[in-house]
C-alpha cells in the first residue's frame, strides 16, 4: 500500500490515536468519512496555524510511528 494510502485505509481505527496526537482536531474532523493524509494535513494547518511542511513532517512522523 503506498504511504498516502496508510491512513485512508485505517482513518476510523486511527480516530483515538489522531486525537491524542492532535488535540485540536475536533471530533467533526475526525468523523470525515474520507479522511486520508491530505486531509489531515488541510485540517492540521487549519487547527495549529502551522505550515503545510511542518504539517506535512507531523503526519509523515506519526504514520512512521504508527506502521
Amino acid at each position: 500500500m503506498k504511504q498516502d494510502d496508510l491512513i485512508k485505509g485505517d482513518w476510523r481505527n486511527l480516530n483515538g490515536q489522531l486525537k491524542s496526537t492532535w488535540d485540536k482536531l475536533t471530533d467533526e474532523d475526525l468523523q470525515h468519512p474520507d479522511g486520508d493524509r491530505e486531509y489531515l494535513i488541510d485540517k492540521l494547518q487549519e487547527r495549529y496555524g502551522i505550515g503545510r511542511a511542518v504539517a506535512s513532517k507531523q503526519v509523515e512522523d506519526f504514520e512512521k510511528a504508527h506502521y
